[in-house]
């Protein structure tokens, strides 16, 4: 993937925090790495932004009270700081991505509207929209009247054995991002998560021979990305030795 760099390894501002063929990651700010990476060479981005909603204080979630925290990173700074930051990453992505490549980008009704009013001002066509229910909702909640539907997707929340390692507060399941992923792209494009958390985008892009970037603040979630990618690459190895017996 060195080609997609705009300097040599030996001048590169920011070193891998993680690499191996075909997937790399990056512990620092998006907007810094998105920097050092050449125009119209990334096939696809997505990217499930902070939704800002971080406020200390407590809500019910299944019957139990739980934080309104996710970490410093998920605190908001302000409706206009917020929106600021979402269009200055978007404005990045833009650069970066191929005149046909695609961006998808998760959020809450909390976030998404600044994102896609951010899409617009970049210059960026907005081809859809799309809901993904939780298969727990009841089909009462999907007929609400008045509401226009454009697509809906019935994907289950992360599994179990999603979070063997860890979590992440807003994990995606990796059915979603496995759809996305074949999609949007062919076997040997550039796949990036400019926040990539527990980097689920990683690993359908690696499953499915695409090669990866993924960048974040947060240490703590790239150690927990690495070690779901030392064992999916695991169970890999061990599938093709007992095809080979």
């Amino acid at each position: 993937m060195s080609k997609i760099y705009k300097t040599t390894d030996e001048n590169f501002t920011f070193k891998s925090y993680y690499e191996k063929p075909g997937f790399q990651l990056f512990h620092a700010n998006c907007l810094n790495v998105l920097a050092e990476i050449e125009e119209n060479s990334i096939d696809m981005i997505f990217a499930d932004p902070p939704y800002f909603l971080s406020s200390g204080t407590f809500t019910c979630q299944n019957g139990r009270m739980v934080s309104v925290k996710k970490g410093d990173w998920d605190l908001s700074n302000g409706l206009r700081k917020n929106f600021n930051f979402h269009l200055e990453w978007i404005k990045a992505c833009k650069r970066v991505l191929k005149p046909h490549g695609t961006i998808w980008i998760s959020g809450t009704y909390h976030s998404i509207y600044q994102c896609g009013f951010a899409l617009q001002l970049a210059g960026f066509r907005i081809f859809n929209y799309d809901l993904m229910k939780n298969k727990d909702w009841s089909e009462d909640q999907m007929k609400k009247k008045g509401m226009q539907m454009r697509s809906v997707w019935s994907i289950n929340t992360p599994k179990g054995i999603e979070k063997k390692f860890g979590k992440h507060p807003t994990q995606k399941s990796f059915d979603l991002l496995k759809r996305i992923v074949l999609a949007s792209t062919n076997k040997g494009d550039v796949i990036l998560d400019p926040f990539t958390g527990s980097s689920t985008t990683g690993l359908a892009a690696y499953l499915y021979g695409r090669n990866f970037i993924g960048i974040d603040t947060e240490k703590q979630y790239l150690d927990l990305s690495i070690k779901r990618l030392e064992e999916l690459g695991k169970n890999i190895k061990d599938k093709l030795n007992k095809e080979q017996l």
